[in-house]
């Protein structure tokens, strides 16, 4: 008849393409923002008097910002898209202006950049935790997986960004060799103040296109797992807890992700000891999490061409990272193992492991999804996200204390990938979701 709804699987709408890109730009900014202070480090401590307890501070706030992810997801579950992303990005500009109120007291400066951090880290539990919300909500099954993958590594990408665009805008310290001449220290403080203003340009802009345009769902379901009823917020937390297949996945996501976070994020502190220039620990990074994203986007394409096989998927992927953690972990300790120490090898075991622990995170959300549906998307991520949150805050807070020797932080890398793999090979995987939308479908 002509009044006919079209079938549920062909309601997508070209505008979920413009909603995915607002959004994974949003996602991108957060993780540039986060990780502003890793890479220039040593610039950072010359041009504001940051100490090595600062540095892992400011990373730090990445993970105390997930405090309140659980008014995040109750937010997203009861108000939509919209409302979240509009609270989220504005918390992001005004971290990102805080950081430059131009304060001639270098104590409050540091404190405003502190707290500009925190604000900036309460923008987290969206950015990480939404994807798979929004894929559900905008994409159809076949696409799913690929829209998942692109939200949520969009911001490690952000991340990656910040290993490349802050040792080539800000000067290392040691830059002008023996004759540093006594404005070299402004100078730094300059580069850096432009790139710190350059960020706050860049959220706002991405802010006032959210608040033009950023619809909570399209008018029609594009599937019917988008249209079915889903448990209330209270009722999820208690089928997540219950759900033991679900722990299982939840720490073999948490505990790899969460270590790989807090060690890529004060990774030129490691490698410093090991003479690695800052601009060589920022390239080390930026490599890893871009291959990481290309590899993961296409991962997540094969998963929406060939179902059923995220187990499989994982397990390879955990494989290679326990190979290729070890092989870093042992390479740092030359003195032992007489393993060669060399700039090729350092960037090949680090590009790789972060290229097979990131291309990990969009099959993860998805596999999550799968499991525990109908818990809404939100808050099954985000419980896994605050778990890997918790396991990275852990981490560096140990890190405040013992950051003189880091080859226990080293070795946290590839006992937690190993760890992983394991719980994933025991881990009996299922999809309720896809089972739904392709019967009932049909």
């Amino acid at each position: 008849p002509g009044g006919r709804l079209p079938p549920l699987s062909g309601r997508v709408y070209g505008r979920r393409w413009l909603v995915l890109l607002l959004f994974s730009l949003l996602s991108f900014a957060q993780g540039l923002v986060w990780n502003t202070w890793g890479p220039i480090q040593n610039s950072a401590r010359l041009a504001f008097g940051f100490s090595g307890w600062d540095i892992a501070l400011l990373v730090f706030w990445g993970p105390i910002g997930f405090a309140p992810c659980f008014f995040f997801m109750w937010l997203m579950d009861k108000k939509g898209l919209r409302v979240t992303v509009l609270l989220t990005s504005s918390l992001m500009v005004l971290g990102a202006g805080l950081r430059c109120v131009p304060v001639s007291d270098i104590e409050i400066r540091k404190k405003l950049i502190h707290g500009g951090q925190l604000l900036n880290g309460l923008a987290g539990p969206t950015v990480m935790n939404a994807a798979p919300f929004l894929s559900t909500t905008w994409f159809s099954p076949d696409e799913r997986a690929t829209a998942t993958a692109i939200a949520s590594l969009l911001n490690s990408l952000g991340s990656a960004a910040a290993f490349l665009v802050g040792p080539l805008v800000v000067p290392p310290p040691n830059g002008t060799a023996h004759l540093v001449s006594q404005s070299n220290p402004q100078h730094i403080k300059d580069r850096i103040e432009a790139m710190l203003y350059a960020e706050f340009g860049m959220v706002s802009l991405i802010f006032s296109a959210a608040l033009a345009y950023f619809p909570s769902r399209p008018p029609f379901p594009p599937s019917v797992a988008a249209a079915s009823q889903r448990l209330s917020y209270r009722r999820s937390f208690c089928r997540l807890l219950s759900n033991f297949r679900f722990l299982m996945i939840a720490l073999a996501y948490a505990i790899p992700l969460g270590v790989f976070s807090g060690w890529s994020g004060v990774l030129d502190l490691i490698l410093t000891p090991i003479h690695v220039s800052q601009v060589d620990a920022g390239w080390i990074g930026f490599w890893s999490i871009v291959g990481g994203c290309v590899v993961g986007i296409a991962m997540a394409r094969f998963a929406d061409f060939i179902r059923g096989m995220l187990k499989f998927i994982l397990l390879l992927l955990l494989s290679g990272a326990t190979l290729a953690s070890t092989w870093f972990t042992l390479t740092c300790l030359t003195t032992v193992t007489h393993l060669p120490l060399t700039t090729a090898t350092l960037y090949t075991s680090c590009i790789l492991l972060g290229i097979f622990l990131n291309s990990s995170v969009p099959i993860f959300f998805e596999l999550f999804v799968e499991t525990v549906y109908p818990v809404p998307e939100g808050i099954s991520c985000g419980v896994v996200t605050f778990l890997s949150n918790v396991f990275m805050g852990v981490l560096l807070f140990f890190l405040t204390f013992y950051h003189t020797e880091f080859s226990w932080f080293n070795w946290c890398l590839p006992g937690s990938c190993l760890l992983s793999l394991l719980l994933i090979l025991c881990f009996r995987e299922s999809y309720d979701r896809l089972y739904l939308d392709v019967v009932v479908s049909v």
